[in-house]
Parts: structure tokens; sequence; C-alpha cells
């Protein structure tokens, strides 16, 4: 599952940022949505237990805020397979 994938890459931070997630063409703005309110959650966790995560909750708030401007625009509503980009 591709979703499944790119989540284990997001957590395993090896290239991913919040923003990218929030770029990225092939996912719809409900997938990118989803993932970024988990990798928050996540980051939000490690916070209070006194570890580092990797990204502050500020990025992630960020790309958040980039997802709903670009479906304000109608940006994301769709995959790339559907015209999306």
């Amino acid at each position: 599952m591709v979703f499944g994938n790119l989540e284990r890459e997001i957590m395993s931070r090896d290239s991913l940022t919040p923003m990218q997630i929030a770029q990225h063409s092939l996912f719809t703005a409900r997938e990118k949505l989803d993932l970024l309110h988990q990798l928050r959650a996540d980051a939000s966790g490690a916070e209070a237990e006194g570890r580092g995560f990797g990204f502050t909750s500020g990025e992630i708030d960020e790309a958040i805020a980039h997802v709903h401007r670009g479906v304000q625009h109608g940006v994301g509503t769709q995959t790339v397979f559907k015209g999306d980009y």
C-alpha cells in the first residue's frame, strides 16, 4: 500500500518534510491532511515525553495550512491521475 510506505518513510525521517507531504502530487488533500495530523500527534507525543521528533509543531501546522489554502483554490481534491497538479 503506497500510503503505508509513505508513512513509514516519513516516520523514518529519510527524506520527506511536512511541507513536502503537503505538496506531494500523488495524494489527495484528505490523504495529506490525514498524514499531517498523524505526524502532528506523533510530534506532540514526542515533545510531551521530552524527546525530539525532527519536526516542530509549527512546521506541521504550516504544511496543514498550505493544504487548506490549496483546497480553497481547488488543488488537491483529486489525485494526479485525475488531473491534480
